[in-house]
């Protein structure tokens, strides 16, 4: 496939030459989170076809954005992950994802949430600003997925998984939008059961006010 160039001398023109292909973000978005093998990508964008995957991984490893390696045995697989060059678009990809979430509505019959899509947007809409106090825990169900995210001297950790004795669980659907960008409160959607809780509900705003959403425009 011939590269696409827009033929400006232009750090975002060239920028947009290296990343701006369909998916290209959206590896990137993947291997932010860690390592991934093939199947571990495709698994994570179930409908990107296997040759586009193919050639956009080869794509970010020519332009010296991503890099193959082996894991030591008894793994012994091939794994994705992004160079040093690469996890400078960390900033980038963040900002815009909180941007696109501001004007995101509620998901169709077909859209699908994975583990780092989830991941990557609570590092997103993250507020270190308000992670003042004591350590605080949380575990998101939200369907299949389930994710954490540990908060400790302002500093956020999200991964995949539950966790041990989290300060709160949130079991919820698509709400969690609405609730992060303050289109729905948190005592309204434990009212009308549209999330369920373990731990102490107040930590529900909490949770609200350190992931927030900003307002649409």
């Amino acid at each position: 496939m011939a590269k696409r160039a827009y033929g400006q001398f232009c750090g975002l023109a060239h920028a947009l030459e290296l990343v701006g292909e369909r998916w290209a973000l959206l590896i990137v978005r993947d291997l932010l989170v860690g390592p991934r093998r093939f199947s571990d990508l495709r698994r994570g964008l179930p409908k990107i076809p296997t040759n586009i995957l193919s050639a956009r991984l080869k794509e970010l490893e020519a332009n010296g954005i991503a890099t193959r390696r082996v894991l030591p045995r008894p793994a012994s697989a091939v794994v994705y992950e992004l160079t040093e060059y690469g996890a400078e678009l960390e900033p980038v990809v963040l900002t815009l994802g909180r941007w696109g979430a501001r004007s995101m509505l509620h998901p169709g019959p077909e859209d699908i949430v994975t583990t780092d899509s989830m991941i990557v947007a609570l590092r997103s809409t993250f507020r270190p600003e308000l992670a003042a106090g004591p350590p605080l825990s949380f575990v998101v169900h939200l369907g299949p997925v389930t994710i954490h995210a540990k908060i400790a001297e302002g500093e956020l950790d999200a991964g995949a998984g539950p966790l041990d004795d989290p300060d709160l669980t949130i079991v919820t659907g698509p709400v969690l939008r609405d609730i992060m960008a303050g289109a729905v409160a948190p005592a309204e959607a434990v009212d009308g059961g549209m999330v369920q809780l373990t731990g102490d509900p107040a930590l529900l705003d909490r949770f609200a006010a350190l992931f927030a959403i900003p307002p649409a425009p």
